[in-house]
């Protein structure tokens, strides 16, 4: 086998029951290996799974508590011994086609990540706002060749992402995290078109508090990889605006103000934490290196 596909699976019996036998007669054919993890379910979802246990090419991991979508595929994606894994979704929402197109992808050009672009007519407003927004923020602090950012179907190379997983948060901005790692430290990252489907049942757990938390994820990341993208700007806009604001104080003859002082001393102060920030990140770098 050199293909897994991991699956995290939270109250989700009703997709599963009809769901899971299509998966598993797939990937007895094409030889790949399923990982799901029961993410402490509340309904029957471990039942289900019990069901299917005797299957050989099927690995269920059970947590005793909700670690969140990031903290289940994180330990599907530990526990995978292949040379590339593939996320999905346990909601039906994904074509079992697509699988085998990504995993083709991703073997003919050698990417690193490929990540599943979905179709991007969302009737939702609200969410399609979110996304928007999410994208708009990581383009302006890291170079940003992917616009499906938050795809749940993503085929990578698996010993990249295990060496990168404990960066990455046990939420929904998993998804967004793990692909601008990728992206950020240079390697080969690209997208596919894929198909999705309704729902078999259920409904989704992302709301403004999970865009909140993906925004939060990104600023942490870029700090801990490139903060001087952060600062510098901060910096500069500190020291303009000082300059801006004494202008026409230095033109009556009245020197320098309070407020121009207070302001160029702030972005001086700013640049001064991105360089020790800068310093610190190198020595994070190192681990990973």
């Amino acid at each position: 086998m050199s293909l897994t596909m991991v699956i995290p699976a939270y109250n989700e019996e009703k997709s599963l029951e009809g769901f899971l036998p299509k998966l598993l007669n797939y990937a007895a054919e094409q030889q790949f290996s399923v990982i799901i993890v029961n993410d402490g379910s509340r309904d029957q979802t471990q039942r289900v799974l019990e069901r299917f246990s005797g299957q050989a090419q099927l690995t269920v991991i059970h947590h005793k508590v909700n670690n969140g979508y990031g903290g289940a595929l994180k330990s599907g994606i530990r526990a995978a011994s292949t040379a590339y894994t593939i996320t999905i979704d346990a909601d039906g929402q994904h074509q079992l086609e697509d699988v085998e197109k990504l995993y083709s992808k991703i073997k003919e050009t050698q990417a690193d990540m490929i990540v599943g672009k979905r179709p991007g007519s969302s009737s939702n407003l609200y969410r399609r706002l979110g996304k928007f927004l999410i994208r708009s923020l990581a383009r302006v602090l890291l170079p940003m060749p992917i616009s499906d950012l938050n795809s749940g179907m993503k085929i990578f190379k698996t010993e990249i992402a295990q060496k990168y997983l404990e960066l990455c948060p046990n939420s929904m901005a998993f998804s967004d995290t793990i692909t601008l790692i990728y992206i950020n430290e240079k390697f080969l990252v690209s997208e596919e078109q894929i198909t999705i489907s309704p729902r078999i049942s259920g409904k989704s757990t992302i709301n403004l508090a999970t865009a909140i938390d993906t925004v939060v994820e990104i600023l942490n990341l870029v700090t801990l990889f490139n903060p001087m993208r952060i600062f510098l700007p901060i910096s500069l806009l500190f020291i303009v605006a000082g300059i801006l604001w004494n202008i026409p104080i230095f033109l009556k003859g009245n020197g320098l103000s309070v407020g121009t002082l207070l302001l160029m001393i702030s972005g001086i102060l700013f640049f001064c934490l991105g360089l020790i920030a800068e310093q610190l990140s190198l020595i994070r770098k190192g681990r990973y290196r």
